[in-house]
């Protein structure tokens, strides 16, 4: 019996950091290395990455004549996911369809279509373990949906082999994550300890958190080939005493590798001496929800810091000189003068890398019943809940002028001439090439919606 699983290629409307970075699909080596071994003989399981493959998907299942079909995928996947599990319904009726991952486990019914059979929304692979064991036992679907009710019924499941990560091998090459090339994942924690109003990750495990023992998170990095690691915990920097352990059992076993890492600005500014042997042991760049210069937003968002703070930590990472990848949340208020302030205070502050998020909220969220009725687009224009489309009616500017500003924004901050110094110092040409290309791709998607308002 064979399983095909499936990464499908963001939609065209999706503004897509898949210009800068493609990732490995760390929750599909999961599902290979996972397959009970009471199954392992009788069942293939294939991944295919349609962000990378160059086959045409219909042309994949005339080869590889799947018996089950599992995509995975976030908000902004779910119109792609049908489409394609429509065509595998097209190709063979009998192929069990199925679909996991963030979006399905906190918001499944948004894959509820006639050509997906099974939407897991709890332990996704104790429920794919289930599909397959039902499709070798040539099962109704009945049958195979009570034993997934039951599993979603268990408390979550984290105690899992190591992913597969040789199960990607041919697409191994070109995974990367901006400057960190290439670039392997891994996962050391579950769910996110704090409460921002805004947040999708704290309702993927319904605010319960868990962390992985650090001595298995360092035996996993011991097999990982790559040097560079992207840890994508929703926050790494979090426990002291096990961050101190990590620190301890990295040196202890000779691991030299470089890390990019999810960390909250309130523990850096906190912090330094840790962050300082972090950095001595390959801490190489952290991603910082800086979220806004504003009091009043940082208050509503729940977030817990200061603009002090945030400064704080962005003067201790430079000082450091770990790279800062800093996120800001837009709010519909802003206008010419808001974003005038933020983009010279991110100039001032000498940060380099930021990614500018309208206000989204997503459905799942805290806050979504806060703004549905105030939604532009259709609750199911899951594409442009990209967190970089505009889908909330600024209060201030238009639409067109919203986006305008986002730009200008971006490029005063990132191409301004001692920027692009320090990177092609830092980085080289070949990668800053890479980059550029990269983001002039985005670029043309701001565009666009600049022209189409």
């Amino acid at each position: 019996m064979k399983a095909l699983l499936i990464r499908p290629k963001p939609d065209k409307e999706t503004i897509g950091l898949q210009h800068v970075m493609i990732c490995e699909p760390l929750e599909l080596e999961y599902l290979v290395s996972n397959v009970p071994e009471a199954l392992a003989d009788e069942v293939t399981v294939k991944i295919y990455d349609f962000i990378l493959e160059k086959k045409p998907f219909e042309q994949i299942l005339l080869e590889e004549k799947p018996d089950v079909v599992g995509f995975t995928g976030y908000i902004t996947h779910v119109r792609t996911i049908k489409q394609m599990a429509r065509k595998v319904k097209l190709y063979n009726p009998n192929t069990k369809t199925a679909v996991g991952g963030v979006h399905a486990e906190v918001v499944g019914d948004d894959f509820l279509d006639e050509s997906i059979d099974f939407i897991f929304r709890k332990n996704g692979i104790d429920s794919f373990n289930a599909v397959l064991e039902g499709a070798v036992k040539n099962q109704d679907k009945a049958i195979i949906d009570e034993r997934i009710k039951a599993i979603e019924n268990q408390p979550y499941n984290y105690s899992y082999k190591h992913p597969d990560r040789k199960s990607v091998e041919n697409y191994k090459k070109d995974y990367y994550y901006m400057f960190h090339n290439p670039c392997a994942l891994i996962k050391t924690s579950y769910g996110c300890p704090y409460n921002c109003s805004f947040c999708f990750c704290k309702e993927i495990t319904s605010g319960k958190y868990y962390a992985r023992d650090i001595e298995d998170v360092v035996a996993e990095i011991s097999q990982i080939p790559e040097k560079e690691i992207y840890i994508v915990d929703d926050d790494f920097l979090y426990n002291e005493d096990r961050l101190k352990k990590f620190i301890a059992l990295l040196k202890e076993n000779n691991i030299e590798k470089n890390y990019l890492v999810y960390g909250r600005a309130d523990f850096i500014a906190n912090n330094k001496e840790l962050i300082s042997e972090l950095k001595k042991v390959g801490l190489r760049a952290v991603i910082v929800g800086i979220e806004s210069i504003r009091k009043t937003d940082l208050d509503s968002y729940n977030k817990k810091t200061t603009v002090q703070i945030n400064e704080t930590c962005i003067e201790i990472l430079r000082e450091l000189d770990i790279e800062l990848y800093a996120t800001l949340i837009l709010p519909m208020d802003f206008n010419k003068q808001d974003f005038r302030n933020l983009t010279n205070w991110l100039i001032d502050m000498k940060i380099t890398f930021v990614n500018l998020q309208p206000l989204t909220p997503i459905p799942g969220t805290e806050i979504f019943k806060d703004y549905e009725e105030k939604l532009l687009v259709k609750r199911e224009s899951y594409e442009m809940f990209d967190m970089a489309h505009v889908i909330l009616k600024p209060q201030h500017l238009s639409v067109r002028e919203f986006y305008s500003q986002i730009l200008l924004s971006y490029y005063k901050v990132i191409m301004r001439p001692a920027n692009s110094i320090r990177l092609l110092k830092k980085y080289g040409l070949k990668e800053n090439l890479k980059m550029l290309k990269g983001s002039q791709r985005v670029s043309l998607q701001y565009l666009s919606k600049i022209i189409r308002g």
